[in-house]
């Protein structure tokens, strides 16, 4: 870039921050004014309390006493000036009103602290105008001055949940009472986090001396901004200063900088001291003055370990100057074979399988998730498919039902009944989608879930509109007079919402609330975006209709596949003005991961074309405009990605031939990591040859074998090392890490044999034809002959000239070691804040109609995934203490299955468990009591006698005697449990075990045993990867402690849970130690493999190692600042990025390993001016301007996985490489090998090379 730009660029710069600046100061300006300073007159509501002063100017600072104060009331609070809207005599008052709420809520410090947040920000802010209003006054005339009588307070609806989540379960001290019982004016269950907010505001309430209106909401309202200060959960610690962990690396990294530096200055005052002394006998020679000269006159100060390390590099030097000399005198007989193994390998893609399947792609076989997952199939069924919808209105109109039995009960808009009848009209369009499969006609019934059939073949729909059996009729039913409205649909719905199993709501009409498909229909299953129990304030509907899943009935699978299809396509189409849907299927999320990857197809395929286009051009080293077409290399270039794809393909067919399943990672991640290894080897090999001069009588295959011989060793030790350290990943128990690891150790080592056999043979050719004066790619046309002489290229000569005498003058040098290691104690800091998970809205496109979905399932669910507690075979029902260690009924044991569930239940926040569980066994004791009329059977032949039956045959299954109400045990029980099994639930008998415990319950040995069963509750609302996480962790630390308290432990029956997502989501239990196993494993072996191919120089393969682990532990520091998770695709980059830091680092190490110059300083030089170059156009340019084109990706997990990971990986490893690890040779590498030196000059002796070793 000219200067004149560059001046122009930063002059640029500078203004827009400049600009930036005075506008966030104005902003600032703007905001920080207050509504209120100091106190004034008395309430006249309260006379013992004040008003509040009108005040609209700027925060004002504190004295000491009162800045104590606040850092005692609002600790999170304290403003870096200690400019705020209150004086001190405000403050204490506050202190004075808080004692009450401190008594109550201090056991919970977060649920304390989130409280004092409200009335801090209330009272204090000095951003207070964003979110307060004073919108009454009143003059206090003896001051002459204004109180502020009346405000609004706009509070975030998320602050809100949270400072109500955090308090809800705290109890006041030396009572069972919660404390919000105490400070919401009702009981606690009844508490809402708006009410109890309200409350606390209200003027009513004896505590508040003027009115504040508490307006709730998450976005901007008249120009108003919710207060959403920072909340804490009350099983999070508050955070009450730094940071240990940066504490620890900051005084670490100081104590760095202390010694080096000191170091530093220690060793420049002792050469000021000795350099004179021990130069001034030779100042006047003219010899060169080496470290490499006097002390290698005698071969006896060579060690045993240099001698070893010598014979191993001439023995490599040898076996590749022999082989390069064989590949370009036998150019046909080597590019032929390789092309017959290319193609036999690319034969095996005959037999390749691409797994999609998410299970196989994230759990391993062996996995205890997967073992869960397939013993919950096999015995109960796989967990059924799910097409759900979630619909909103715009309307805003809420209505009031007046009630004859209490108070006015206010409804929400998407309750209308008006609505309700449009959300009836897109539920029945639903039910009577019709799809084609195989010329067949698919409708719902055909694959949805009946829990009843044969018996009655309705299919589940888990809606509110269940509650009106899903007709018109009954939603339309209204029992009223001229006065009064003695029942319609407002009266069945609340009578539901309390009832859901209920068979009759004791109505005129006697309705039942039971589903048409004869299962209960929970209120928190089909409504969303209430507060506690007040169902009626719903703002949104959810309808799940659940399809039955398939393990090996493709047919049926496939049906269930085409109608979801239909259901889709009808979705995206239906278009009410009245209604707000965001919806899903059990395929959308695959049907969408397959079309954002269809659609990156061109951006992939862009990226690929620009690196392939950058190498082609840039091997070529153009002596003249007129030699353009002769110097070029693009033949050869396009020749050596041909060979980088054939290791690729030859690879993916070996394995295809060995049945191991492709993933799409391994598609989308090898190339790109073959392509950064091959290419950097294409750069070397070529360059080496360009810089280099055919000696007399040397002939051309002698001199590239002779180049071969001195690079190939280099090529050699960072292809072994990333092969060794991939096949070592495989031994990772993630599936996609294993598999990905396994294909690119095989790629990386068939791309390494190519390079030195058919593509030598292909530069062998490309320079004959170059001699000769031919045109590149037109091979036929030839040019005349003509003088050109040898010249460097550019690059080379910025390397060699002006960027590696730069990199290490004697001031650069400590301020890169000072800056590199800065950046490793931070990545060391924040390594373990790096996030687990991926967020699956991450794996959509950015135009995804499932993103909608995301949000709304996020914000107005109040349930999760359904969780079960399975009871493997083994466990005994038949007797008294079998089932008491199972039931939750009188008599039970008090740490049984179903009482530690609900327990969990009760502490939802920390357990993740909402709901009691429901137990077929305690629902079984019920419905074989005497005193119901449910468990009957004729008497003549046994039979099950359902309680609707009027038949006087039919006689009770047991007698009321005192025996008979007890519980059944041994034969008895097991008598009565298949009718009960078996029986639909009636308006006589509501407790019918069919549809709900149907698949719950494995009964053997001809109904005589009863096997495996389940107990069946819901997850709370999971919003991120880490809810989903810490929802298995509690699930299975609770089974433990039912299995333990079973006295199951060590037994082969056990209790454990299952949830859908397990499988899924058990990877992060271990990734951290995973990830950490993979990398160690990865270094070790880079450091084992340059130990060996270095010739046994240990502090070489140390300082490769040392590098390597800093652009690993850089890349975490990366992840943390650009928000990338941890999870298996940042995995497998974080595997390749320690493959490609070999690259960045073998290279260099080596040529500095064989240098005969005469320091350190000297050898680090003239390493990164030779290798730097190739190091920097191979793997660096050629990745950067393909990685850009992947900025440009539509999808989300593209932009974030691979354009920002693969463009730290290419930075981090350049800068490291080119920069730290140079610099860091010069002060630390290995001393000379005097072996090698002195076989360098016997080598070079009497040649025209022998004058420039020293130089």
């Amino acid at each position: 870039m000219p200067l004149s730009r560059r001046s122009l660029g930063f002059g640029l710069l500078a203004l827009q921050i400049i600009l930036l600046i005075f506008l966030s100061q104005t902003r600032r300006a703007q905001a920080q004014h207050c509504i209120w300073y100091g106190e004034c007159s008395n309430s006249t509501v309260l006379p013992e309390k004040k008003y509040n002063c009108n005040y609209t100017g700027p925060p004002k600072p504190l004295p000491k006493d009162g800045q104590d104060l606040l850092a005692e009331l609002c600790p999170g609070l304290v403003y870096g000036n200690d400019s705020v809207c209150c004086d001190t005599q405000q403050l204490r008052t506050l202190k004075g009103n808080i004692q009450i709420p401190l008594q109550y809520l201090s056991r919970c410090p977060a649920c304390f602290f989130n409280f004092m947040t409200l009335f801090c920000e209330l009272t204090c802010s000095p951003h207070q105008s964003q979110f307060l209003n004073a919108t009454e006054f009143s003059s206090d005339p003896v001051d002459n001055r204004t109180n502020v009588v009346k405000l609004s307070y706009y509070i975030s609806n998320m602050f809100a949940n949270a400072m109500y989540n955090a308090c809800k379960d705290v109890e006041a001290p030396s009572s069972n009472v919660k404390a919000l019982s105490l400070l919401c004016g009702k009981d606690a269950s009844e508490c809402t986090p708006t009410n109890w907010i309200q409350y606390l505001f209200n003027i009513n309430n004896g505590q508040v001396p003027f009115a504040i209106d508490p307006v709730f909401g998450d976005d901007p309202i008249s120009g108003m901004t919710p207060m959403d200060n920072q909340t804490f959960g009350c099983m999070e610690p508050l955070d009450d200063g730094l940071d240990a962990m940066n504490v620890i690396m900051w005084i670490s990294y100081m104590a760095f900088l202390f010694v080096f530096i000191t170091a530093l200055l220690g060793a420049w005052c002792y050469r000021r001291r000795t350099i004179t002394s021990e130069y001034e006998p030779i100042q006047g020679s003219n010899q060169h003055h080496s470290l490499n000269n006097d002390p290698l006159k005698s071969s006896s100060q060579v060690t045993c370990c240099e001698s070893l390390g010598e014979c191993f590099e001439n023995a490599l030097r040898h076996v590749f100057s022999q082989w390069g000399s064989f590949c370009v005198r036998q150019p046909v007989l080597v590019i032929m074979l390789s092309m017959v193994l290319v193609a036999a390998c690319a034969t095996g893609l005959m037999h390749m399988r691409v797994t999609t399947n998410p299970v196989d792609l994230w759990s391993a076989h062996g996995s205890e998730a997967r073992q869960e997952k397939d013993y919950f199939d096999q015995h109960f069924g796989p967990f059924f498919r799910t097409e759900q919808l979630i619909i909103t209105t715009p309307w805003t109109d809420w209505f009031t039902f007046e009630s004859m039995s209490g108070p006015d009960i206010p409804f929400a808009p998407i309750l209308n009944i008006s609505l309700l009848r449009q959300v009836l009209d897109l539920q029945t369009d639903i039910e009577n989608l019709e799809a084609d499969y195989k010329g067949q006609k698919v409708t719902l019934k055909d694959i949805c879930l009946s829990p009843l059939a044969p018996y009655n073949d309705n299919c589940t729909i888990l809606s509110v509109l269940n509650y009106f059996q899903n007709s018109y009729e009954v939603l339309d039913h209204i029992f009223a007079d001229e006065f009064f409205t003695y029942s319609d649909y407002h009266t069945h719905f609340m009578y539901c919402v309390s009832s859901p199993v209920a068979l009759d709501d004791m109505s005129h009409f006697h309705d039942p609330c039971m589903g048409t498909f004869g299962g209960p229909v929970f209120p928190w299953l089909v409504l969303g975006g209430y507060e506690g129990t007040a169902y009626n304030n719903a703002t949104a509907l959810v309808i799940t209709f659940p399809v039955n899943n398939y393990l090996n009935d493709t047919d049926k699978l496939g049906k269930a596949l085409a109608w979801e299809k239909e259901f889709i396509s009808f979705m995206k189409n239906y278009s009410n003005p009245n209604l707000t849907i965001s919806f899903s299927s059990e395929r959308s999320i695959e049907d969408e991961i397959d079309r954002e990857s269809n659609s990156d197809v061109a951006t992939i395929i862009i990226s690929y074309v620009i690196m392939f286009v950058y190498v082609s051009l840039a091997l070529g080293h153009i002596h003249s405009f007129r030699r353009l077409l002769v110097d070029s290399k693009i033949s050869l270039g396009i020749a050596g990605i041909l060979i980088v794809l054939s290791s690729v393909v030859c690879s993916l067919g070996i394995f295809s031939y060995a049945g191991v399943p492709l993933t799409l990672i391994v598609i989308e991640v090898i190339p790109f990591l073959v392509l950064a290894v091959g290419v950097d080897n294409i750069f070397i090999m070529v360059q080496a040859v360009q810089r280099d001069e055919r000696m007399q009588h040397e002939e051309l295959h002698q001199q590239i074998g002779r180049v071969l011989g001195d690079v190939a060793p280099s090529m050699f030790l960072s292809s072994i090392s990333e092969t060794v350290a991939f096949f070592l990943g495989s031994l990772s128990h993630m599936p996609a890490v294993k598999t990905f690891s396994f294909f690119a150790a095989l790629a990386i080592l068939i791309d390494f044999l190519l390079q030195i056999s058919c593509f030598v043979s292909l530069l062998g050719l490309d320079i004959k034809r170059q001699e000769r004066n031919r045109l590149d790619i037109l091979c036929c046309i030839k040019l005349p002959e003509g003088q050109e002489g040898r010249t460097e290229g550019a690059l080379f000569r910025f390397f060699k000239k002006v960027y590696a005498p730069f990199v290490l003058k004697e001031w650069v040098r400590p301020l890169v070691v000072a800056l590199f290691v800065g950046m490793l104690s931070f990545s060391i800091a924040v390594t373990d804040k790096v996030e687990i998970g991926l967020d699956q809205r991450l794996s959509m496109p950015d135009d995804s109609y499932v993103l909608d979905y995301f949000g709304n399932l996020t914000e107005y669910l109040h349930t999760g995934p359904p969780v079960y507690f399975v009871v493997r075979e083994g466990h005994d029902y038949r007797t008294s203490y079998g089932q008491n260690q199972v039931c939750g009924g009188v008599g039970c044991n008090n740490n049984s299955l179903v009482q530690q569930v609900y327990t969990a239940s009760l502490m939802s926040d920390y357990s993740k468990i909402s709901t009691t569980p429901s137990s077929w066994l305690d629902d079984y004791f019920d419905w074989v009591k005497p005193q119901s009329t449910c468990c009957r059977y004729y008497n003549a032949t046994g039979a099950f006698c359902n309680a609707s039956v009027a038949d006087p045959s039919c006689v009770r299954c047991r007698p009321m005697t005192s025996s008979g109400k007890q519980r059944p045990n041994g034969t008895d029980f097991m008598r009565f449990l298949p009718m009960f099994l078996s029986d639909n639930p009636n308006i006589k008998c509501g407790k019918g075990g069919h549809a709900a415990y149907s698949t719950a319950v494995v009964l053997k040995d001809n109904n005589t045993n009863v096997g495996a069963t389940y107990f069946m509750s819901y997850h709370t609302t999971l919003k991120t990867s880490s809810d989903y996480i810490d929802a298995m962790k509690m699930a299975r630390e609770l089974a433990y402690n039912i299995s333990d308290s079973m006295g199951l432990k060590n037994k082969t029956h056990f209790v454990f849970p299952y949830s859908v997502f397990y499988v899924f989501y058990e990877q992060y239990l271990t990734i951290a130690h995973d990830t950490a196993l993979n990398l160690c494993m990865s270094l070790v072996a880079v450091f084992v493999v340059t130990t060996v191919l270095l010739g046994f120089e240990l502090w070489s393969a140390v300082l490769v190692s040392l590098t390597i682990a800093m652009i690993l532990v850089n890349m975490f520091g990366v992840m943390w600042l650009w928000g990338i998770s941890l999870n298996a695709v940042s995995l497998v980059n974080l595997v390749m990025s320690c493959g490609i830091s070999v690259e960045f680092c073998s290279h260099i190490v080596r040529a500095f390993s064989i240098s005969t110059k005469g320091t350190r300083v000297e050898r680090a030089e003239e390493a990164l001016a030779h290798m730097g170059s190739s190091v920097f156009s191979g793997i660096t340019l050629t990745k950067f301007g393909g990685i850009l084109i992947l900025a440009l990706s539509k999808s989300q997990i593209f932009q974030i996985f691979y354009f920002r990971m693969y463009l730290a990986i290419v930075l981090l490893g350049a800068t490291h490489g080119l920069i730290f690890l140079p610099v860091l040779l010069s002060y630390a590498g290995p001393s000379v090998n005097k072996a090698k030196v002195m076989a360098t000059r016997s080598r070079f002796s009497g040649t025209e090379r022998e004058g420039l070793l020293n130089y």
